[in-house]
């Protein structure tokens, strides 16, 4: 086992071995998406987001930071390779609270991984409704996952991903099977992390799929969705509450306390 993997396995709490089949792989979505939480705080700061494994490595396991969905699933599918899965990286087309007419550009990451009964889709960087568990691809199918329910349908060349939330189906993304390449992550990454209409740019989206809950703060509306269907939400007073709210409930450990408190308190949106 890699330096690398066994750092990641310290972080999400799985020892080794691993081997590269469906049960390690569920139990690998499973802890990441408990440990390493999803958000942009990067981009609310003006700072870069780098993509190299180097610096995913630095920020995301050994700084005990998280990331979006391009910081998420690119270290996934690192550590996921060095398994021994076979993991090819694709993109998506974000539907979450659009029109349903709107087309929207390719700014999300996710990851297909093909095991000898099937391909599944994992995806460790969708926010408040990251699936915490692989997804079969095959259409028509309600899956469970250690959190919500799931469902794949096919819209001409695309694959539609939707949530059940409430009993009710909401699409989240759209996606194709064409692979994407660095490049493209690049790409898609940068316009998330710097456009001033980005809501990773405007204001403050964090979030973790804990065993028997879910947390997720945007800007001062936090919310702890609990597995057993019931809602707590509370709205943040300040940004010293949102600072102990990021650092002591969701686990992040922040770089600069005092700049993210300075960026609360000029406004965010």
């Amino acid at each position: 086992m890699s330096d690398d993997l066994a750092a990641y396995g310290a972080r999400i709490g799985v020892a080794g071995p691993l081997a590269p089949d469906r049960a390690t792989l569920a139990r690998i979505v499973a802890a990441h998406t408990a440990s390493i939480p999803f958000e942009g705080i990067d981009g609310m700061l003006g700072k870069p987001v780098v993509l190299d494994h180097e610096v995913l490595m630095a920020k995301l396991v050994h700084g005990r930071r998280g990331g979006f969905c391009f910081e998420q699933n690119r270290l996934l599918g690192a550590m996921l390779e060095q398994i021994g899965f076979a993991v090819t990286a694709l993109g998506a087309r974000v539907l979450w609270n659009a029109a349903p007419d709107t087309v929207t550009p390719l700014t999300h990451m996710l990851l297909r991984v093909d095991l000898p009964e099937g391909a599944v889709i994992v995806d460790a960087g969708f926010g408040g409704n990251t699936p915490t568990g692989p997804l079969d691809l095959i259409p028509d199918r309600v899956q469970a996952t250690p959190h919500e329910q799931y469902r794949l349908t096919r819209d001409g060349d695309y694959w539609v991903q939707a949530v059940s939330i409430g009993g009710e189906w909401r699409p989240t993304y759209r996606f194709t099977l064409e692979p994407q390449h660095r490049a493209d992550h690049e790409l898609g990454s940068w316009y998330m992390s710097t456009n001033p209409k980005s809501h990773f740019v405007f204001g403050l989206t964090c979030a973790l799929a804990l065993p028997d809950r879910r947390l997720s703060l945007r800007n001062f509306d936090f919310a702890i969705h609990h597995r057993n269907g019931g809602t707590e939400r509370r709205q943040l007073a300040d940004a010293a509450a949102v600072r102990d709210v990021v650092e002591n409930q969701i686990g992040i450990r922040l770089p600069d306390p005092a700049a993210f408190v300075r960026r609360i308190e000029q406004g965010i949106a």
